[in-house]
């Protein structure tokens, strides 16, 4: 069991939108990170939600992230999701969401 999972079964799991993620939700710059990684051939593909926090009864903004890379296990396509979304919402700012 990886460290992500370990974490998400200790305090539960999902993003602030309420969707189901066995990884933990991570904020950085005022938006949350949620790993997603997508089985893929044996494989799994870099991906995650990018959601912005919208205040009033509007929904969270959101970004799904999905690279083509692939690695050999959901824990690193998870680690390896969040620093390529940071490095992602560093150049891109709020443009993400246009």
């Amino acid at each position: 069991m990886g460290f992500f999972t370990k974490i998400a079964t200790l305090f539960g799991s999902g993003s602030a939108s309420g969707s189901k993620s066995a990884y933990p939700s991570e904020e950085y710059k005022g938006l949350i990170i949620t790993p997603q990684p997508k089985s893929d051939n044996g494989q799994y593909r870099i991906a995650a939600l990018i959601e912005k926090p919208v205040e009033g009864d509007e929904e969270n903004k959101q970004h799904h992230f999905i690279r083509s890379d692939t690695v050999g296990s959901a824990d690193s396509a998870a680690e390896l999701a969040l620093l390529k979304c940071k490095n992602y919402i560093d150049q891109m700012g709020d443009k993400i969401f246009d």
